[in-house]
């Protein structure tokens, strides 16, 4: 059986947000799940930003992660071999990952550039969960995830703007957004 790597990202940001070059990941969460959306492994880290090392205060209040916890954080660099090693541990499983939009992929491939980092992932096709489901639904544009979520008739589980449980939730709709 084939599986998909949902991943999702919390960044560094501040209120009205930044451009995508100043943000850093600052929590990583990602979940094996199977095309009908049953969570099979998951990996979840903090991230300790280089450039801007002191969250904000509206980014503190959105993702619930306090600056203690990215403190004692290993840098992206650091933590990176440990992601790699855990997905290689999954096997030849994976059809592809996604994320819920495009954010997610682009923030990685920026920091993979930046701090010379190779990923499997390159290796595997990526899917726009939320493009997919807007298809799949027929919807004239793209929703959020607690939207689309409740289109489906499922409410969301968990913290909002944590990226393990954000990773969840987008992969409880892959059998709703997977290309058939």
């Amino acid at each position: 059986m084939r599986h998909w790597l949902v991943i999702d990202l919390e960044a560094t940001t501040d209120e009205g947000g930044w451009p995508l070059r100043d943000m850093e990941i600052i929590e990583i969460g990602a979940t094996l799940a199977t095309s009908e959306g049953h969570e099979v492994a998951h990996f979840q880290r903090y991230v300790r930003p280089l450039r801007r090392p002191c969250l904000t205060s509206f980014c503190k209040d959105l993702t619930h992660i306090g600056q203690q916890q990215i403190d004692s954080a290993r840098t992206l660099a650091q933590l990176w071999p440990a992601f790699e090693s855990w997905l290689l541990a999954q096997g030849s499983r994976l059809a592809g990952w996604a994320s819920w939009g495009d954010y997610d992929r682009r923030q990685l491939e920026q920091e993979w550039q930046a701090q010379g980092l190779q990923s499997r992932l390159q290796q595997f096709p990526h899917l726009n969960l939320k493009q997919s489901f807007a298809s799949s639904r027929q919807l004239t544009r793209p929703v959020g995830l607690n939207m689309a979520l409740m289109l489906a008739g499922m409410h969301f589980q968990g913290r909002q703007h944590r990226a393990l449980e954000d990773a969840r939730n987008a992969a409880r709709l892959l059998p709703l957004a997977l290309p058939h």
